[in-house]
């Protein structure tokens, strides 16, 4: 298959290259999470820990107040690379960074006034935690403004395709992430502490973040300037990114604020530990994702370029993702006992089980919408996480009250299936040469589903043995039906190269 024409910073090889140096960074950190997470979960406590997971999540999603201008610095600055002159781009980056720094205040200040009525009226704190809780959601405030400004840091570096210089600076922040509160165990089991710490450890990487800017543009040193037209072009688009990045990390994180508020903070631990650890398989089309976009965005006049990376980038997804979701569904509850004990995976086995085929879904719909957005269009997934907030949140508080956590991991998984076929229905909109990629990718992520399903419910050796047939029917499939020639070729002539040079190596030893 011809691949049409693209300019060097969306080649096929530079961009599989970031991709992986994407994964890296934010892989890493989930082995480190895989060890520190028990030994956080028993040193702290059931309710402390599912306190520390609302303090992951709002650093996590702090997004939410950078009223979109992060994706706005990244695809401006995209487009404009190699058409802009530097010191124009010197007045956009510095323009971003302040609009943005200013916006994560507003954040700070907004989370210092509602900590206390947060802890007191909306989540069922047990009292003798309250005071606790209280001063590390203040301090965990102050670092919003910190998490805001790198990444818009990273945004301009990405644009730029320097994701080495953002995995220098990421992977060792995402360890730390998990790593710090586990280390600082050994002198205080407060949360505040441990906040302080994550506090600290966000600074740093801002400050490196900002180095590797100033490396790759050094004009930035020559001098503070602000552009009000440039502010206005940030914020037309980042008009309708700050619908979506307000109402996206609601939806994501109002589930398990709401099984606080309607069953207990201890069960939030139940719902959110299955959740973090299989949102991790969102670092694979996060990964990509984050690496087409500014690639969508300087290709916004080639369509045929698009929907070549539109359909590739959904594929990789797929056959990437689709044997993970498989065993994840098959095997839950096995994986959970031992991780955990039986005790937690009684309670915890299930919500994996549906949240695996939602992550599935969802990570599919990470490809189309970074097209959408890419191109120009975020008023269209804005409108669209418009309409889901108000039936996501009735949903989710049905589901709830009536089943609990298992409610909440129902109320998800439907979501995650709405919003799917939706933004497949926009990426066949706004791009109509994508419509036959987008229903083939849509009936093999039919199928997919349906052989989770009933890996799902089947018992002992049956689900064994259709595990393992549809993985090596899987492998067969995939390799003859949906890689390329040429992809086919890449591989098999790096097994032949990796081949000969173990051949010869074992020759030298001998």
């Amino acid at each position: 298959m011809l691949v049409p024409f693209a300019k060097p910073c969306t080649s096929g090889r530079l961009l599989l290259k970031n991709t992986a140096l994407n994964f890296l960074a934010q892989f890493l950190p989930l082995v480190v999470g895989l060890f520190a997470i028990p030994k956080l979960i028993g040193a702290l406590g059931v309710e402390r820990f599912g306190i520390l997971t609302l303090a992951w999540a709002i650093i996590g999603y702090s997004s939410l107040f950078d009223l979109g201008l992060g994706r706005a610095l990244t695809k401006v600055v995209a487009e404009r690379i190699h058409c802009t002159e530097q010191g124009e781009l010197g007045q956009l980056i510095w323009t971003g960074l302040l609009m943005m720094l200013m916006a994560g205040a507003l954040g700070a200040a907004v989370m210092i006034g509602a900590s206390s009525w947060l802890i007191h009226s909306v989540l069922k704190v047990s009292p003798q935690l309250q005071s606790e809780t209280i001063k590390a959601f203040q301090y965990l405030a102050l670092s919003i403004p910190i998490v805001i400004l790198t990444t818009g840091l990273r945004g301009v570096l990405e644009a730029n395709q320097l994701f080495a210089l953002v995995t220098a600076v990421r992977l060792p922040l995402g360890i730390l992430t998990f790593a710090a509160p586990w280390l600082l165990l050994v002198f205080s089991h407060s949360l505040v502490i441990i906040v302080i710490g994550l506090f600290l450890i966000r600074w740093l990487a801002c400050i490196a973040q900002f180095l590797c800017v100033l490396w790759k543009y050094p004009v930035l040193l020559h001098g503070f300037r602000v552009r009000i037209s440039i502010a206005r072009l940030l914020l037309g688009f980042g008009g309708w990114m700050t619908v979506t990045n307000v109402i996206s990390p609601i939806m994501s994180n109002l589930d398990r604020f709401l099984v606080g508020a309607i069953v207990s903070v201890a069960a939030v631990a139940y719902y959110t530990t299955p959740y973090e650890m299989i949102t991790k398989l969102w670092l694979i089309p996060f990964a990509l994702a984050g690496v087409l976009f500014p690639a969508f965005s300087s290709l916004a006049e080639n369509p045929a370029r698009l929907t070549y990376l539109l359909d590739r980038g959904v594929n990789y997804v797929m056959l990437l993702l689709f044997l993970p979701t498989l065993f994840i569904a098959a095997f839950a509850r096995i994986g959970m006992r031992l991780w955990l004990g039986a005790s937690f995976a009684a309670n915890s086995a299930l919500i994996l089980q549906l949240l695996c085929l939602g992550v599935f879904i969802n990570s599919i719909s990470q490809i189309p919408f970074a097209l959408i957005q890419g191109i120009g269009r975020p008023d269209l997934t804005a409108k669209l996480h418009f309409a889901e907030l108000p039936l996501y949140l009735g949903l989710a508080y049905l589901l709830i009250r009536e089943y609990g956590v298992q409610g909440a991991a129902v109320a998800w998984l439907t979501r995650a299936i709405l919003d799917g076929i939706a933004l497949c229905l926009i990426a066949t909109r706004v791009l109509p040469s994508s419509t036959k990629p987008v229903q083939r990718a849509s009936y093999r992520v039919v199928v997919a589903l349906g052989f989770c399903l009933v890996a799902l419910v089947l018992n002992g050796w049956f689900r064994t043995i259709f595990v393992a047939a549809v993985a090596c029917a899987f492998v067969k499939v995939a390799w003859s039906s949906v890689l390329g020639e040429g992809e086919r070729k890449v591989f098999t002539s790096r097994f032949k190269t990796a081949t000969m040079a173990d051949r010869a190596h074992v020759s030298a030893s001998s």
